[in-house]
């Protein structure tokens, strides 16, 4: 995933998945199935928003700034939250299953959440929902309001800022940091959540035309943390 090689020696390392998806989105299918090792490779990119791949010989740095979309099953056999499905996994498998995605990966994804099945009903329904039109013009006002948040910075959104841009542009009242507090002791999050659950919720509070994080946009951010709130 980290490079491809592109001389018949193998020796020269060239872009590879993830920097091929620079700029765009990296999207991957059943992510515990992937070697961990292969995983733990995605930490520094996520991180630094490049790669480095060293050879003997040279060391090469690619770009890398892309969004991880990732999907997984609850468990090996698919049904550990299905209400009308009972699930055959032994407690050692789930936990063997779940330990493939390392914490500090996990600390690196901003949000990670359960999709419950949809119903039949759902499916069937012809009620209204929100057009795809409405979705994208309330995307497209918070990106402006971040582009003006960040106008002669190189930061170009929420997601990319760093820590003292963070203390500057995600405050919260005397509530929220109540909240956040009670998170970070009852889960057991670490520093980096803590900053990424801040950046969520400016993004949140931007989509909805907020200009101060309210208790309703943090909160949201916390159950974005499904995982965290597992293992809490």
């Amino acid at each position: 995933m980290a490079f491809i090689c592109n001389s018949d020696s193998g020796t020269i390392p060239g872009p590879g998945e993830v920097s091929l998806a620079h700029n765009g989105v990296l999207f991957l299918d059943e992510l515990p199935e992937f070697r961990r090792s292969v995983l733990e490779v995605l930490r520094q990119p996520l991180e630094d928003a490049q790669v480095t791949i060293a050879r003997a010989s040279m060391a090469l740095t690619f770009p890398a700034r892309f969004m991880l979309a990732a999907a997984m099953n609850p468990c090996p056999c698919g049904y550990s939250t299905d209400p009308q499905r009972a699930c055959h996994c032994s407690a050692q498998q789930l936990q063997r299953y779940t330990s493939r995605i390392s914490g500090p990966l996990l600390d690196r994804i901003d949000i990670h959440i359960e999709v419950p099945p949809v119903h039949y009903a759902d499916l069937a329904s012809s009620a209204a929902t929100e057009p795809s039109a409405a979705v994208r013009a309330r995307v497209n006002a918070a990106r402006q309001r971040q582009r003006a948040r960040f106008a002669g910075t190189d930061i170009p959104h929420n997601a990319a800022m760093g820590v003292r841009n963070i203390r500057q542009y995600c405050k919260l009242d005397a509530a929220g940091e109540r909240l956040l507090e009670q998170a970070m002791h009852r889960f057991g999050l670490s520093a980096r959540a803590h900053d990424r659950i801040r950046k969520v919720a400016r993004t949140i509070a931007d989509l909805a035309g907020a200009d101060a994080i309210g208790i309703e946009h943090l909160s949201e951010a916390v159950q974005y943390r499904t995982l965290d709130r597992q293992s809490g």
